[in-house]
């Protein structure tokens, strides 16, 4: 039996968050244990906009608690946190035991330099999470947002993200091109450390499957990575897998009264 964990938030639709994460497992022969960190509930009567509740950080302290306790962890993918007193929490969490791998979906909520809340929220992911993370998943925006680049519009641009995010510590990113990359092909390149040597960059790439954002596409990626690494695959194996995990998701996506579709783990 291979047990894989996930610190993340509820999405109560089920197309993301923890909901995604354990469906992913499940499908992928792992055994889901998870802590929620904040509930997001979308709002039907505000054009479905965020509704966000963070969980209080003693109780995320003492879901780690428990699920530590109750097995041998030692492969985590990390979701949605939200504030940075979950950020602490969950820094804390993470540095009371060694693990094997640590898979980062680093959802980043803040879409300018403005100050707040939401920049002080990545400023401390960035700070706190981000270094201790082995494998980290970032999308487009995201990329750009940690890498410090204006655009990713080529290979070469998702490659070179890649290697100035392994500068913050992972051994390997691997960068979303996504629906906004140009091009008919979703390309997602995995950029590896390599001792001694100039990182290796490998590139996945399958035809875009429509034209519209996916709900739930990262989480299922990078939990399905996580699955993967926890049944003992090498970083690249779990990285092709998950991606042909989550094409087919997308391919047999779930319609819904939302104005958006959600991946269907069990495709």
């Amino acid at each position: 039996m291979h047990f894989a964990y996930v610190i993340a938030g509820s999405e109560a639709t089920g197309g993301a968050g923890i909901q995604a994460d354990l469906k992913t497992f499940q499908q992928l022969g792992v055994y889901g244990i998870g802590t929620i960190t904040c509930i997001v509930s979308f709002d039907p009567k505000n054009d479905w906009a965020h509704r966000f509740v963070p969980i209080d950080p003693g109780v995320i302290a003492d879901q780690f608690e428990a699920a530590t306790a109750s097995q041998d962890l030692d492969t985590v993918k990390i979701g949605m946190l939200g504030t940075p007193a979950t950020i602490d929490a969950v820094a804390a969490a993470l540095t009371s035991q060694p693990w094997r791998h640590v898979v980062l979906d680093p959802v980043l909520i803040c879409k300018g330099q403005e100050p707040g809340a939401a920049l002080n929220t990545d400023n401390a992911l960035k700070a706190k999470i981000l270094p201790l993370a082995s494998v980290v998943t970032p999308n487009n925006f995201e990329a750009r947002a940690l890498s410090g680049l204006d655009r990713l519009d080529s290979v070469d641009d998702l490659a070179e993200a890649g290697r100035r995010i392994l500068s913050h510590g992972p051994a390997a990113v691997v960068v979303k091109g996504g629906i906004d990359f140009p091009g008919p092909d979703a390309v997602d390149v995995l950029v590896r450390r390599r001792p001694g040597a100039a990182p290796e960059v490998e590139v996945l790439s399958v035809p875009k499957i429509g034209s519209a954002r996916v709900s739930g596409a990262g989480c299922t990626f990078a939990s399905a990575i996580t699955a993967e690494l926890a049944k003992g695959a090498s970083v690249s194996a779990a990285v092709r897998t998950a991606k042909d995990f989550v094409t087919r998701g997308i391919a047999a996506r779930v319609s819904a009264h939302t104005p958006f579709d959600t991946v269907w783990p069990g495709a």
